[in-house]
């Protein structure tokens, strides 16, 4: 009976440490596809003319996404050793390998969001600004982001 209640003891403890593993990875994953969301479906669509130019839907997406850049690190602390079911990306182990040189790469988009925000006046502008954020956000991408589909 004992040895029942231990193996099922285990059993739990177990789960519950997967479960908690997979809630943090799907927060990461979270926070990625919101700024994922802002960037690319709101800012480069319109840049590519596949949406209207609309200054509110890119001030709103502006501020998304330097309110979500803000949560990188705190979101990243922890490991969670493995990925969300059936995503696309995956963050690299590099990210807590190398947490300093990780978490050095989350000023410049911020400086890159903060030095465009409010200078977005016309479409030549939101471009010049997809290009300045996207290219600091790739930074970080090329070493600890992983294609895992």
């Amino acid at each position: 009976m004992r040895r029942t209640i231990v193996v099922v003891g285990t059993l739990l403890l177990g789960a519950s440490a997967a479960m908690a593993q997979q809630e943090i990875a799907v927060q990461q994953d979270n926070l990625m596809r919101a700024q994922a969301k802002s960037l690319y479906s709101v800012i480069l669509k319109m840049t590519k003319g596949e949406i209207h130019y609309d200054q509110k839907a890119v001030d709103h997406a502006l501020a998304e996404l330097e309110a979500d850049v803000g949560k990188i690190a705190k979101t990243f602390e922890v490991n969670p050793k493995q990925d969300v079911v059936d995503a696309r990306y995956g963050s690299s182990p590099k990210v807590w390998q190398n947490k300093a040189d990780f978490d050095s790469k989350i000023p410049p988009v911020q400086k890159a969001i903060a030095d465009v925000k409010g200078k977005i006046h016309d479409l030549a502008s939101l471009k010049a600004a997809y290009t300045t954020i996207n290219d600091r956000c790739n930074d970080c991408h090329e070493t600890y982001r992983l294609k895992l589909k």
